[in-house]
């Protein structure tokens, strides 16, 4: 199962939002959850850091950073710094992306993929916004921990 997390950057996570995100987590029955992160933001970095704690009690537990970006300058700076905090990075096949839309085309790329999405979205706009809209026209079950706009 794969469990990806779309929200906005502004985002200032709360015990509640926490407990939340356990809570939601606890619900899934798989042997194995691949949870997918993007790594930009405040509530990337609210749900990496729930994650973690996370799966220091659970077994089955993968944190993968998708990248959007996989030029060397990138992988140098970035990539570089935080692939010890992730048990994976991968690289969506967004090659023919301009740099200018990676981020909107991987998100499209997570959403395609992921099982469920957990979002923390409270506005109709921004990339968080446009990630979860697209997830839902695909079909997809979105879980939103602050209200049912998505």
């Amino acid at each position: 199962m794969i469990v990806a997390f779309f929200g906005h950057r502004n985002f200032v996570g709360t015990r509640e939002h926490k407990g939340r995100i356990f809570s939601e987590l606890g619900k899934f029955a798989a042997d194995e959850i691949r949870l997918y992160f993007g790594g930009y933001g405040g509530f990337d970095a609210f749900a990496y850091s729930c994650c973690k704690e996370y799966k220091l009690r659970h077994k089955g537990i993968s944190l993968i950073y998708v990248t959007p970006y996989i030029t060397v300058e990138y992988q140098k700076n970035v990539l570089s710094q935080i692939k010890n905090g992730y048990d994976g990075i991968i690289y969506p096949e967004i090659e023919r992306a301009p740099l200018k839309y990676a981020i909107s085309y991987r998100n499209r790329w997570i959403a395609e993929r992921a099982d469920i999405i957990i979002s923390a979205v409270d506005c109709c706009y921004g990339g968080a916004y446009q990630a979860c809209a697209y997830a839902k026209r695909k079909g997809k079950r979105i879980i939103n921990i602050l209200s049912n706009i998505t």
